[in-house]
């Protein structure tokens, strides 16, 4: 199906052969048992690799597969609050949405109203914006509010960076020394050495 004329020909070897008519190519790859397949149609002239197609495809597939594995999902996580939740549950829960956060998720909150709380929403409203304030620097707020008839919600996404495990700390910790202290500290380590 390669519709050029001629063709930039690569041997299973990776070794470049040249350019070729398509029928040479075709003719080529048919003589070493193997397949002329198109692997960079818009270079001037295409591209061909002389190659085993079924083994080709499989390596795709892995490579595909490979990179897919590496990539972190972002999840999204619910928390469910009530208007008049007792402050030990709301740090509790403020917790959660900090170490999702963290994480890199997604954390939609939920405002259950029941019964008369139905008839004042603004107690949910005082809510978020608490539990907004509350997680400043970990998340923002991603679109607006959504009022439900029993309940509000809102989206909430990371702003910082997912927490790597591994020794970070001590690097935040070191970059935040003062250019000062690092001069004090080699203007001691001298006097020292001279003394």
């Amino acid at each position: 199906m390669i519709l050029a004329r001629e063709v930039r020909v690569i041997d299973e070897d990776k070794k470049q052969i040249g350019i070729l008519p398509i029928n040479e190519a075709l003719n080529l790859a048919r003589q070493k048992g193997l397949d002329l397949v198109e692997v960079a149609p818009e270079a001037k002239p295409p591209v061909c690799r002389i190659l085993d197609y079924g083994k080709f495809l499989y390596e795709q597939h892995k490579r595909a597969h490979e990179a897919k594995k590496h990539q972190k999902q972002s999840q999204v996580k619910e928390i469910k609050f009530r208007p008049k939740i007792s402050s030990h549950d709301y740090n509790f829960k403020l917790r959660h949405i900090q170490n999702f956060l963290q994480e890199g998720n997604k954390v939609k909150i939920t405002i259950m109203l029941r019964g008369r709380e139905k008839a004042r929403p603004e107690l949910g409203e005082q809510l978020l914006e608490r539990l907004l304030k509350d997680i400043e620097g970990y998340g923002r707020q991603d679109g607006e509010t959504k009022y439900h008839e029993w309940a509000l919600s809102l989206l909430i996404v990371p702003t910082i960076k997912p927490a790597k495990s591994g020794g970070q700390d001590a690097k935040i910790k070191n970059a935040q020394r003062s250019q000062e202290e690092v001069q004090g500290n080699s203007q001691r380590e001298n006097s020292s050495s001279t003394g």
